[in-house]
């Protein structure tokens, strides 16, 4: 039974792919213009895991089904390439233990192998979203990490800064003892 299902999943997803069916959705009329619709991308430090297939799921849910009611919504794979999780993956494969271990080696080159590692998962992904049934563009990927979409963030954060909407002000956080980084604080 489990190989009917495999055969069967390999033959819809080899129909898409050949009719180019979900270009083809973003290509029909969209009489209500566009729908804009961001999803945080995955970190591309590991591999898709059963947490990934809820919110997944749900950003290929909205946006089907804005175009199913006459918008067009561009759907665009991103990767995370920022923060610790790609900090502390290259800090283990490097065997660095604290901030001055990075400063030996020298930051630009911490920094390099940080951004030499964020894809080593991205064919995975790639295996895994579609057989998902979900329609984003892969091809056309942006990464956290590109001059042009840190650029945008800041111009986001200067408008909202110039309607006055951003404030200074002194929060008490965690930081982490062994890498001197502030700690996220959902709260």
């Amino acid at each position: 039974m489990e190989a009917k299902f495999s055969a069967k999943e390999a033959e819809i997803l080899k129909s898409w792919q050949e009719k180019n069916i979900f270009e083809k959705s973003l290509k029909k009329d969209s009489p209500k213009g566009d729908y804009v619709f961001y999803d945080g991308p995955p970190f591309a430090t590991g591999t898709p895991h059963y947490g990934h297939i809820v919110a997944s799921l749900m950003k290929d849910v909205v946006p089907r089904f804005w175009t199913m009611n006459g918008y067009h919504v561009e759907r665009k794979w991103g990767w995370d390439t920022h923060g610790l999780p790609v900090e502390n993956l290259v800090e283990q494969e490097l065997g660095l233990k604290t901030k001055k271990d990075i400063e030996k080696i020298g930051v630009e080159k911490f920094n390099q192998t940080c951004r030499e590692s964020v894809l080593r998962y991205a064919n995975v992904w790639q295996e895994f979203i579609p057989r998902m049934g979900r329609w984003v563009d892969m091809k056309n990927d942006y990464k956290t990490l590109d001059l042009n979409y840190m650029e945008s963030i800041l111009w986001v954060f200067k408008t909202l800064f110039d309607k006055g909407l951003i404030y200074e002000g002194y929060k008490s956080m965690h930081i982490c003892p062994r890498c001197d980084t502030t700690l996220s604080n959902l709260n």
